[in-house]
């Protein structure tokens, strides 16, 4: 198999297992934050072990501000998934799933303040479009209370998941995988406190399948499957890597109503599909203007 095809598999199986987190995170009887910090600690070992067992020289280089940068996107990466699951608690999986993939929408929006990026006239109507897409899925029709509240922390994770990004891009010297490393410690001594000061650690919770759903979202859903993530997409072009990240939403929304049966509006479908395509297109577009 080569090399190119490898790759392309592990991303595809990449974003499957993303797709499918909510499953596992509705199962764990912990609070939003505890999930968290338990993700990143599990995410941060296994790692950790991997960069200790390849050997490899990884290019790290924390002079100037790329450790505070590194600490700050690991906190908003931290905060980020918090609001994510709490966003499973109150609203549907898909509703939740579609608000968070806001960010690349979000990011387009900031990047020509950022850096002086031409925004383009079919990128701006990907923006609008994009946010028509939004105000559907959160219209009154398509949602209740506790749907819109769901909505909002949702858009709350897609606003902290934006500045991972945009964070990122400042970030030089650092490769991929030990970026990811740092992010994941940032993230675990972030939650750490977090989690003191509001209630403490609950060990005594879950049950046996919920200790088992925890060690799947920390071990499969972070540690191993971002590994794949960054192999694979050092050896895809860029286009091919956003076009297939978009697997991660779809495969969200068909287990939200597949197989969750939970409830979706015609007008949060064609939302939803405004949010993605118009994305996918802005990204699309992104790549085509690096080249």
């Amino acid at each position: 198999m080569s090399e190119t095809r490898k790759a392309r598999l592990w991303l595809i199986l990449s974003m499957t297992v993303f797709g499918t987190i909510a499953l596992f995170v509705r199962r764990i009887d912990l609070p939003s934050g505890e999930i968290a910090f338990w993700r990143a600690l599990l995410a941060t070992l296994l790692l950790g072990g991997y960069m200790l067992m390849t050997r490899r020289r990884w290019s790290v280089s924390l002079r100037g501000r790329a450790l505070p940068l590194l600490f700050l996107s690991g906190a908003a990466m931290g905060l980020n998934w918090i609001l994510l699951f709490e966003a499973y608690r109150y609203t549907t999986v898909s509703a939740a799933t579609l608000s968070y993939y806001f960010a690349p929408v979000l990011v387009t929006a900031a990047c020509p303040i950022l850096f002086g990026e031409r925004l383009g006239k079919l990128r701006t109507l990907c923006f609008v479009c994009a946010t028509v897409g939004l105000v559907l899925i959160t219209a009154p029709a398509s949602v209740g209370r506790g749907d819109a509240a769901g909505i909002l922390l949702g858009l709350g994770a897609a606003v902290l998941y934006a500045t991972v990004i945009l964070l990122n891009k400042f970030i030089r010297g650092v490769q991929d995988i030990p970026r990811t490393f740092f992010q994941f410690l940032a993230a675990t001594l972030t939650l750490l406190p977090y989690i003191l000061l509001t209630g403490g650690f609950h060990l005594a919770a879950p049950d046996a399948a919920g200790w088992a759903a925890l060690l799947t979202v920390g071990v499969l859903h972070t540690g191993v499957i971002y590994c794949l993530y960054f192999s694979a997409l050092r050896r895809l072009p860029g286009q091919e890597s956003a076009l297939l990240s978009y697997i991660d939403p779809l495969v969200a929304v068909l287990i939200s109503v597949f197989a969750l049966g939970e409830p979706i509006t015609p007008a949060q479908v064609v939302g939803g599909a405004l949010i993605i395509g118009f994305s996918l297109w802005s990204e699309l577009l992104a790549h085509a203007a690096e080249k």
